[in-house]
Order: C-alpha cells, then structure tokens, then sequence
C-alpha cells in the first residue's frame, strides 16, 4: 500500500487526539506498522518527518514496529506523548 494515503491518515489522527487532549505538541508517536503496507520503520519515519512539518507532531519521535499479522495493510497508531 502506498504512503500518500497512509501518511496524510495517520498525521490527522495525531492531530485530532492532540486537540481532544488539550495539547500543542506531540513529543512521541508509537505504531504499528502493516506488513503490507510495504514500509519498514526508516521508511516511515522519512515521510512522517515530512507531513508533521508545521503540525503539532513536528519534531516528535517516531517509534514503530512491525505487525505479527502478515495480512495487515495499515499504519496503527499504539499511543502518543503529549506535552501540555
């Protein structure tokens, strides 16, 4: 699966939870990645840094780790760190 759909989804995800928590920053973003989705971890990471730019999540780390479920084509988004 391609990224320029996946990306955009996970970033407005990140968003959406940053503002329902009240929050202006995002410091730590962990998911899982889809063994479909044809990603790794550094791969996801080059476009993630990308479409946070200007975000709440710009700057974050992103950790990430690949899904047990080899039938799995998406980004799950595990947990944030939030800074008030």
């Amino acid at each position: 699966m391609h990224e320029s759909s996946l990306i955009p989804d996970l970033i407005s995800k990140i968003t959406a939870l940053a503002s329902e928590n009240g929050s202006h920053r995002v410091t730590e973003v962990h998911v899982t990645i889809g063994a479909l989705t044809g990603m790794d971890g550094d791969h996801l990471r080059e476009h993630f840094i990308e479409a946070a730019a200007g975000t709440v999540a710009e700057g974050a780390q992103l950790q990430c780790r690949i899904s047990d479920d080899p039938l799995s084509s998406a980004i799950i988004l595990d947990s944030l760190e939030l800074e008030r």
